[in-house]
């Protein structure tokens, strides 16, 4: 065999698996900008759902002036045990 024929034959099968890997480069690629899309796609709807479940402001108004409520109902009952205290420690000194 001619040393011309056995380079051209190497040469033809290095260039046939080079682009049987490009190839496969090629189609994996494509596959992740399908799923990339996809996936993009999935992200933009989950934004405008979490867009859409933010608390409204009357509803937190509403809800913290019932607990604003509270808070002063306990701090009036804080108030009058203290002054019990305070009055029970001046009596009896």
């Amino acid at each position: 065999m001619d040393f011309q024929i056995g380079f051209n034959i190497a040469l033809g099968l290095a260039c046939f698996l080079g682009g049987w890997v490009l190839n496969n480069i090629r189609d994996a690629m494509r596959d992740l900008q399908i799923a990339d899309s996809a996936l993009t796609e999935k992200l933009a709807a989950v934004e405008v759902l979490v867009a859409g479940q933010y608390v409204k402001r009357d509803y937190l108004e509403s809800k913290m002036d019932g607990l604003w409520a509270k808070i002063d109902h306990m701090d009036q009952k804080m108030d009058e045990k203290f002054d019990r205290i305070t009055r029970a420690e001046r009596k009896g000194l």
